[in-house]
């Protein structure tokens, strides 16, 4: 599995990203790369934003593991891992010293994933709206003492996400991250106003 080098949005030309910290985009289940790109003015300026394609055509976008013959909420972790690798092969070619991630809803998934991987590799985490995949992995007992920020956002009316999802990611992250837990009232599968407010502070203190 490989992304699509060419179909990464940056935030800034070549020239201009030398010296900063990287934020990484993940988009959801059949979407695209320009979707959370629109996040990019909201965001902090420091870092230079980077927002990935997902490598599966599905559900007229695009996926990061595809949902077919798979329990909803409880992807196979193979599936997960191939996604998430996908990503970590993309990252050895760029050449930043800092580098972060937001994923929202499978992109969250992918994001949580990918510290699993490769707990030593990323700064700070944001994962909207998604959860944690089920099984054992190899990297959670490094995760242990890594203490990497993680901020998650979930709404009160997600009808998207799974109560076993969610039930076991409110178990799995405070145990495996320095988590910021933040709960909305009346949001449904989406971003308020109000948590990418949160979110921007979060990374602005992860990133200082």
């Amino acid at each position: 599995m490989k992304l699509d080098s060419e179909a990464v949005i940056w935030s800034a030309p070549e020239r201009e990203r030398a010296g900063r910290p990287l934020l990484v985009l993940l988009h959801g289940y059949g979407s695209h790369e320009g979707d959370l790109f629109s996040l990019a003015p909201h965001l902090p300026l420091g870092p230079v934003v980077a927002s990935l394609r997902a490598p599966v055509a599905e559900s007229a976008g695009w996926a990061w593991f595809s949902l077919r013959g798979s329990e909803p909420g409880n992807p196979e972790q193979g599936r997960v891992d191939a996604a998430a690798q996908a990503v970590l092969d993309w990252l050895d070619e760029q050449h930043y010293a800092s580098v972060a991630l937001l994923g929202f809803s499978q992109g969250a998934a992918i994001a949580l994933q990918l510290m699993r991987l490769a707990p030593e590799r990323f700064a700070a985490v944001v994962a909207l709206s998604g959860f944690v995949e089920g099984g054992r992995h190899s990297g959670d007992e490094a995760l242990l003492a890594q203490g990497i920020p993680v901020f998650w956002g979930r709404g009160t009316e997600d009808r998207v996400i799974t109560a076993a999802a969610i039930a076991r990611t409110e178990e799995w992250l405070p145990a495996h991250a320095d988590a910021t837990v933040r709960i909305y009232e009346n949001l449904a599968h989406g971003i308020s106003a109000g948590e990418l407010g949160e979110v921007n502070g979060f990374l602005r203190a992860a990133l200082a």
